[in-house]
């Protein structure tokens, strides 16, 4: 027979401590009372729990001592703070100081039971294991065992995570292993980049619409809070988000409801928010292009994901990975590195980071003829004494033409060696704006409809 799971419910407030005592029962948990700080501490010293609900006012302190004191003496014992409606301020310290969720008064019994669900969900699978963690985030350096740290530490908590980093260094990674870490792995995982949503689409596509709320609502829809109920809720690219939109988006993450395009009624979600962007976050918020309570309430841990010339140590066995997983898909034999390709990866500045990388191998993998690649098959950019930041000689994407072999044009000619620099520069250009077309174009100094058309022209699926 299990053993029946407990939880330790602290309030100075009778009815509420009973309240709780009975919802949390029905859920099968067998529960202690505390009405202040010292007599919580006395329980805890004399029991393990599950799980612990704290009210943030108590006659003899503050529910942040307790969440203080669990956090270092019970780490593995997710603790809830019970917070007054809209002190959304305390909400957040209390995440900050490491509780695992926050629930405010009137206590909503819905998500409650979500709450401790989620709570009870990673004390069973035992997630503080860092293992899984290593698995899916390689590398020895510092800083990535220093990453990996904390997103073991994160993972455990509901609170929500901004990602920083630079373009390619496997953000929407770091945000999946945070999901499959948590209490939430069992639940969905709904990515969503938000600056491939064009603004008059961006409400329905967050709460979803009613059948007929504009023209072109045929059914009804759910939306992507929707989607991602019980799970974790990935704003890629938060940085695009329209200042109407952000409104939005902030009323729904304090107050865990939404309400659908042409519905009268608010509907709750249970959604854990990460966010991550490769600009500068807070410097929007300087300038007034990003609001600075949303800011500050998706940016309640903020992790770095550090560049690829941060962790270079990281380079051998990380390139070996990749090209253990490219010739394997591709059924071939698995190649290795020469000693002058490593040295050149490791002059190289990687704009691009793992995802440049990535790319730079399966060309290389593409056009070698030996099973071991040397410098020159990796084509890298060679920089040039030029005016101004970038890859010098570089066309609007980033791209040095002098990646591709000069000899070509003794076979192909001249216009064959023109469209390749195209073919390059477009191909960048896309991996960069993840194949949004419109950012695409722009980052190109092009307009859409020329992009299309080269992107025809060259036979660019």
């Amino acid at each position: 027979m299990a053993e029946t799971r407990s939880a330790l419910v602290v309030d100075d407030e009778r009815d509420i401590r009973e309240l709780l005592v009975m919802t949390l029962g029905r859920m099968g948990l067998r529960c202690d009372t505390a009405s202040s700080v010292g007599d919580a501490r006395a329980q805890l010293a004399r029991n393990s729990y599950d799980l612990c609900l704290t009210d943030m006012r108590l006659p003899d302190g503050s529910g942040m001592e307790i969440v203080a004191e669990i956090s270092q003496k019970h780490p593995n014992t997710p603790v809830a703070m019970i917070t007054a409606f809209g002190n959304v301020e305390a909400a957040v310290e209390a995440l900050k100081a490491g509780a695992f969720d926050f629930v405010a008064k009137p206590v909503d019994l819905t998500v409650l039971r979500d709450l401790v669900r989620h709570a009870l969900d990673l004390g069973e699978t035992q997630r503080n294991d860092t293992s899984a963690v290593a698995a899916r985030l390689y590398g020895e350096s510092p800083a990535m065992a220093e990453l990996r740290g904390t997103i073991a530490k994160v993972s455990r908590s509901q609170a929500p995570v901004y990602i920083a980093g630079e373009s390619g260094v496997g953000k929407e990674l770091v945000a999946r292993t945070i999901h499959a870490e948590g209490g939430r792995a069992n639940g969905p995982f709904v990515p969503v980049n938000c600056g491939a949503i064009p603004a008059e689409l961006m409400e329905s596509e967050f709460f979803g619409h009613k059948k007929g709320s504009f023209t072109g609502a045929h059914v009804d829809k759910p939306g992507l809070f929707q989607a991602a109920d019980g799970g974790t809720l990935f704003l890629d690219e938060v940085a695009e988000l329209p200042l109407p939109m952000q409104v939005k988006l902030l009323r729904a993450i304090q107050e865990k409801s939404i309400r659908a395009v042409g519905a009268n009624t608010e509907v709750n979600v249970d959604v854990r928010i990460l966010s991550a962007t490769h600009k500068d976050l807070s410097q929007l918020v300087a300038d007034g292009r990003f609001r600075q309570d949303l800011y500050y309430r998706i940016n309640v841990i903020e992790l770095r994901v550090p560049p690829l010339r941060e962790r270079l140590d990281d380079l051998p066995g990380l390139s070996a990975r990749i090209l253990e997983r490219l010739a394997t898909h591709q059924g071939r034999a698995i190649p290795t590195l020469c000693d002058d390709a490593l040295e050149a990866l490791r002059a190289y500045p990687f704009p691009g980071n793992v995802r440049e990388l990535e790319n730079i191998l399966e060309r290389a993998l593409a056009l070698a003829e030996g099973e071991c690649l040397n410098a020159q098959d990796l084509r890298l950019p060679q920089p040039t004494p030029a005016t101004g930041s970038g890859t010098a000689g570089a066309g609007p994407a980033g791209v040095d033409p002098r990646t591709l072999d000069p000899r070509d044009t003794a076979t192909s000619g001249l216009p064959s060696y023109i469209e390749e620099i195209e073919r390059a520069a477009i191909q960048h250009a896309l991996q960069e704006n993840r194949y949004n077309k419109t950012r695409t174009a722009a980052a190109l100094g092009i307009t859409f409809r020329a992009l299309r058309y080269k992107l025809k022209k060259l036979g660019i699926d």
